[in-house]
């Protein structure tokens, strides 16, 4: 007789005692992982990865495309990556009229929601061939999506018909309905008034939260639903939000039915020290990478990462302390955002070359290292001729991994020159 398929439950704490060899009672339960992310205060620092999206044309089936992207995703998440620019370095790169729209979107994230959530002409296309950064960019906001928001945000696409074979990222704010945290994702599903209408409100520009655009008509509302992965819905009173918008909202601790109110994105990093998942923002090249940031002043501490980069263990060098109970990640890095840039399979310098306002800049790929603040060699001596953007992402940050804690710090003498 066969087994009935009984689905396993899943422990959401860790007091059980568990017997070892020996028949003594141990206080470590070992059969599930028990890595927990645990806030410790607030965080203003940030962490940013650029890759280019022609890297998913290097695989050959619409599966290995898909666990490429699944791959790049888990490092991401693994490293707390808190955003990810896929750029454009292919000169055959399609250029849409996604990048005309100029004004359109009050920043570059609100521009590569839109798109990928179903806005733009590609939205009902296999992309992997005919534009593979929208193809991996559409893979990596699916999966940073909590899987009970992604049936709203993410109709049926040709681009997820692989998606059963992803990881499972399962960050802080991927909750289940029996878990709590002060802060939650959710997505609106209801903002009316007497006569039942819906619209963009204007208050959006003060509570940063829409991530779709919305075209509906203008009136005024009572309250707003939003669905949170709880059994019961959250209602939002005297506030206007659109319908279908994603909102991070922020709870009494004494629980939702107290008090709920929706947050920037960013709150529950910058307030509480969660990690709260990764912004995924779209280039049509590599300047644009640097010229259309999101944060006030732009980058401050860049690396670009080349076999022809001076060792990645020579420019960092580790912060030393007089005393050994010192906690470094009490004082904030020297920097406020940092980016990592990795090449795709010929290297930054094709992007150099394919990119029009650095050619206008007379910028040559020779000169690829004075982009950037420091160019760095993640594994000197590599016994392969190649290393993968894919594998190049997982060496750079476990090497960096230093410098976000604050454990490290750059050596001013490796440097490189500006233009």
């Amino acid at each position: 007789m066969r087994r009935p398929n009984v689905p396993k439950k899943r422990k959401t704490s860790h007091d059980h005692c568990q017997p070892d060899y020996n028949g003594r009672s141990s206080n470590v339960f070992t059969s599930k992982p028990t890595a927990v992310f645990t806030p410790s205060g607030g965080r203003s620092h940030t962490l940013t990865v650029a890759i280019p999206g022609s890297i998913v044309a290097n695989a050959h089936s619409v599966e290995q495309k898909t666990l490429l992207a699944g791959i790049i995703a888990r490092a991401l998440a693994v490293f707390c990556v808190d955003e990810v620019v896929v750029f454009d370095d292919d000169e055959n790169s399609p250029h849409d009229e996604y990048y005309g729209q100029g004004d359109y979107y009050e920043s570059p994230i609100d521009k590569t929601s839109d798109e990928l959530n179903g806005n733009d002409h590609s939205a009902k296309r296999y992309t992997a061939y005919s534009d593979p950064s929208h193809f991996l960019a559409h893979i990596l906001s699916y999966l940073e999506t909590p899987p009970y928001l992604r049936k709203h945000l993410f109709p049926m696409h040709p681009n997820l018909r692989g998606a059963g074979l992803l990881p499972s990222l399962d960050m802080p704010h991927h909750l289940r309905a029996n878990e709590w945290c002060d802060y939650r994702e959710g997505i609106v599903i209801s903002s009316s008034d007497g006569g039942g209408q819906r619209r963009l409100s204007t208050q959006m520009s003060s509570y940063h939260h829409n991530r779709r655009h919305s075209s509906s008509s203008s009136t005024s509302f009572n309250a707003t639903v939003v669905d949170t992965g709880l059994p019961k819905k959250v209602v939002l009173p005297d506030i206007q939000l659109p319908e279908y918008a994603r909102v991070t909202v922020r709870f009494s601790e004494r629980g939702p039915e107290h008090y709920a109110q929706p947050v920037h994105p960013s709150t529950p990093r910058s307030e509480a020290g969660y990690y709260w998942g990764y912004y995924v923002r779209r280039c049509r090249s590599l300047s644009s990478v640097f010229t259309e940031c999101p944060f006030d002043g732009g980058y401050d501490l860049s690396f670009g990462t080349s076999e022809r980069g001076a060792p990645v263990y020579s420019v960092l060098e580790e912060e030393r302390q007089e005393h050994d109970n010192y906690d470094r990640r009490k004082i904030p890095p020297d920097y406020k955002h940092l980016l990592v840039v990795f090449g795709g399979i010929a290297g930054i310098e094709a992007a150099i070359h394919n990119d029009p306002q650095l050619c206008d800049m007379d910028i040559s790929p020779t000169e690829a290292g004075k982009l950037f603040d420091y160019w760095v060699n993640l594994l000197p001596g590599q016994g392969s001729r190649t290393i993968r953007t894919e594998e190049a992402v997982w060496l750079g940050l476990t090497s960096f991994r230093g410098l976000v804690e604050g454990t490290h710090r750059p050596r001013p003498s490796y440097k490189s020159s500006s233009f």
